[in-house]
């Protein structure tokens, strides 16, 4: 995961590429933020889909996606025809990650969102919302037919979505959070699940917890808990590799199957491979 702030196009598209060509990288990401929310508050940021839909035209085998996409930022409809149209760019390979949006807690949480005129609900809005926007996304990539939604925090007349995404009966879904409600979403609505981790054994411990909580979650939900794909986010340094790799071990032991490295920026030369021999290969 290659966070898209205080770093420019050409560098990310350079890491991009190189780790399209290792094929022990299985997936790349961006975040999905309108300003920095680490370095210099004033620094550069791109926006998260565009530069999607610009490195899938540019690689060839990566999956990739948004870890994950703030549902704040966008109606959900809208947010199904941007997928779809990076689904179509990419030949099929979008995964699409997708939250309630940042946690009111982070101290640059909020002035993103004043600044860009978005408004910001509480946390329980933001979980309701989140539940019917998986289902609109996933009607309109699925159903044939214009279909009318009413529900609590959207309504759609005549809602349609042409073309359909390569993938069908789409992409997979990546739910991200750690909150209970946020996990409630997941046992209905997820193929995979994601949540931000750390490097000790406590924070590997802390994400089997919730881990287990989808489990029964999804348990409630009449759905079999192995049917949705555990991910975790891990940081990486560059001086202490030895660490991210003792916690990949602790995490795929735990049942994560997917494990997504957080890449700083500035990026050194060949990045991408070093990640593949220094914490990769060595994993596994």
């Amino acid at each position: 995961m290659t966070a898209p702030a205080q770093v420019g196009y050409d560098d990310l598209l350079r890491v991009w590429q190189e780790a399209d060509a290792v094929p022990q990288l299985e997936h790349a990401w961006l975040y999905d933020h309108l300003m920095p929310i680490f370095g210099d508050p004033d620094g550069p940021a791109l926006e998260g889909w565009t530069l999607l839909s610009a490195l899938a035209a540019r690689t060839s085998r990566l999956r990739l996606g948004l870890l994950v996409t703030s549902n704040r930022f966008r109606p959900p409809a809208l947010l199904a025809k941007i997928a779809t149209t990076v689904d179509i760019v990419s030949n099929g390979r979008l995964d699409f990650g997708i939250g309630a949006g940042s946690r009111p807690q982070h101290p640059l949480a909020r002035r993103e969102y004043d600044a860009h005129g978005l408004p910001f609900h509480d946390a329980a809005h933001a979980v309701a919302s989140l539940a019917e926007a998986c289902e609109i996304v996933r009607r309109l990539w699925t159903e044939d037919e214009p279909f009318d939604f009413d529900g609590h925090h959207h309504h759609l007349v005549g809602a349609y979505g042409n073309p359909k995404p390569v993938q069908r009966p789409g992409p997979p879904i990546v739910v991200g959070g750690r909150s209970t409600a946020t996990l409630r979403v997941a046992a209905e609505h997820a193929d995979v699940w994601n949540v931000p981790g750390g490097l000790t054994a406590d924070d590997i411990a802390s994400a089997a917890d919730r881990s287990a909580a989808l489990d029964r979650l999804c348990v409630q939900a009449g759905r079999d808990p192995d049917a949705v794909v555990r991910s975790i986010a891990l940081p990486l340094s560059y001086d202490d590799p030895g660490a991210t790799r003792d916690a990949i071990g602790r995490a795929v032991a735990a049942g994560f199957g997917h494990v997504v490295l957080i890449v700083p920026s500035p990026y050194p030369a060949g990045v991408a491979r070093w990640v593949a021999e220094e914490l990769v290969i060595p994993s596994r």
